[in-house]
């Protein structure tokens, strides 16, 4: 107790005491109660003090058992400790590929580039020459490799000719695009913004690879050159991919930061199976989502993780359920509450049960399954108000009154009932929305490449870039193919149908 600040007992010497006694009975007891006073309140401090710490312990606690399983942290923070935990019902599937999936891997085929025959001299038995006997068959093996790459050099000669009746120069027009007396093709800058841009390399290893593959020099200030002309060609093939996801009937939206010239800022994203928008802003919230311009007049069905911003918008919702599966994991494993076991368990049944009517076909469920999941829903909801009782009014302060962040979970999901299953009731709607956390996946690595954008101006050409990518790659089109038919003028959409 002699720490400093330590709640000290007040010192009575002898003095004291003899005085109260001789002064006779009355002031024996007065000194009495003084001292059960002073006792008591120090008792008091030491309580609160300890509560405090004890609170303060408990949030440490919670804090250093939280990792990318039971809460929003992202896996790389796990370290080296990591538990892998999949939120999914058991599959009867056995491990690998399955029956009919058609693979991967290198088929022979039937017309190859050269062939090379390797002739058979002797018997391996006995040695004797077999030069002049028939080729009974052969036996084939292929080789798949790349020759070495050259680059081609086209010369455009412009005739020039004088007319005989005027004396008038006449020089022929070269094609659109070449404009100067040596330049780059579509097709190596094509490879210069898939590098940069989809491989993720730094503009300095990017060079460096360039000309270590197509012994062409190139400088990482012609790079970025290229990635700004790219940037502008393709900002109206982008528009129109942000004007169709306006139009979609479900569509992902989600938010992660990026540092700016130094500074935190937001890059959001919008989504469908199909298109992919990325948009920087300084702000995370309803602003940035205005200035956007897509969930404004979005009227499908917007699947986020629940952020506030994105609840003031007049659409249809749906909670991402991956999210909440890591909250009560969380709930279960640390703080021992079983409703929230028994809530994860009865969300992958749900889950489990609307998979298996999908692949028979189904649009929806029974209305009386659909009955009997919002009934067990409810009573789940309700085991987790008792165990998390509303706090105490106590004194009266100023604001609102803090909750617990599992009340606040436990109200979340009474509140936001419909959008959490919406997934149950329309099938276009995926149980998670990590089609929008796959999509932001990359442009993470970019920050942990890169570490920063230098300015606003890079990291929206960036992001136009990455739209552009990321829809190619989900319609299935060939990236280079795409980005070649955007530098030359085409519309890459034509490789989307």
């Amino acid at each position: 107790m002699g720490g400093k600040g330590a709640t000290r007992l007040p010192r009575i010497s002898r003095e004291h005491i003899l005085s109260a006694y001789k002064a006779g009975p009355d002031a024996v007891v007065s000194l009495i109660e003084y001292l059960q006073e002073e006792f008591q309140r120090s008792l008091d401090e030491l309580s609160s003090a300890l509560a405090e710490l004890s609170e303060a312990n408990r949030k440490l606690a919670e804090k250093n058992d939280k990792d990318s399983h039971n809460s929003n942290k992202p896996p790389s923070s796990d370290g080296l400790q990591k538990t892998p935990h999949h939120h999914r019902l058991p599959s009867k599937r056995k491990p690998g590929g399955q029956e009919g999936h058609p693979g991967v891997s290198l088929s022979m085929v039937s017309s190859p580039t050269r062939t090379v025959v390797h002739r058979v001299r002797v018997c391996n038995k006995c040695h004797h020459s077999l030069k002049g006997e028939k080729v009974l068959e052969y036996d084939k093996r292929q080789v798949f490799d790349l020759p070495p790459i050259k680059v081609e050099v086209t010369e455009h000669q412009a005739e020039v000719k004088e007319c005989p009746r005027c004396g008038e120069l006449t020089t022929a027009e070269f094609p659109e695009g070449v404009t100067h007396k040596v330049q780059y093709g579509p097709r190596l800058k094509s490879y210069g913004v898939y590098l940069r841009d989809y491989g993720l390399l730094p503009f300095e290893r990017a060079a460096e690879l360039f000309e270590d593959l197509f012994s062409v020099p190139l400088s990482a200030g012609t790079l970025v050159n290229v990635e700004r002309e790219f940037a502008q060609r393709v900002s109206p093939v982008v528009e129109g991919i942000k004007e169709k996801i306006k139009k979609a009937p479900v569509a992902h939206f989600d938010e992660t930061g990026i540092n700016i010239g130094g500074k935190l800022h937001w890059l959001h994203s919008s989504g469908t199976a199909g298109l992919t928008y990325y948009a920087p802003h300084a702000k995370r919230g309803k602003e940035a989502t205005d200035a956007i311009g897509i969930l404004g007049s979005f009227h499908g069905v917007a699947d986020h993780d629940g952020w506030s911003s994105y609840l003031q918008y007049d659409c249809i919702h749906s909670l991402c359920n991956a999210h909440h599966l890591r909250e009560l994991t969380f709930v279960h494993e640390v703080l021992g509450q079983g409703w929230a076991e028994t809530m994860m368990d009865f969300l992958l049944e749900v889950n489990g049960k609307v998979e298996q009517q999908k692949e028979r076909g189904k649009a929806k469920l029974a209305k009386g399954v659909l009955r009997r999941f919002e009934r067990r829903y409810t009573e789940i909801l309700v085991a987790g108000k008792k165990a998390n009782p509303p706090p105490p009014q106590g004194e009266k302060r100023r604001g609102r009154m803090k909750k617990g962040k599992v009340l606040s979970l436990v109200e979340r999901l009474w509140k936001h009932s419909e959008a959490v299953l919406r997934f149950m009731h329309d099938f276009r709607v995926p149980f998670t929305n990590n089609l929008a956390e796959r999509d932001l996946r990359m442009m993470k690595v970019q920050q942990k490449i890169s570490g920063l954008f230098r300015s606003y101006e890079g990291a929206v050409s960036f992001c136009y870039i990455r739209s552009f990518i990321s829809t190619a790659k989900k319609q299935g089109s060939n990236i280079i193919d795409s980005i070649q038919a955007v530098l030359e003028g085409h519309d890459p959409s034509l490789l989307w149908a």
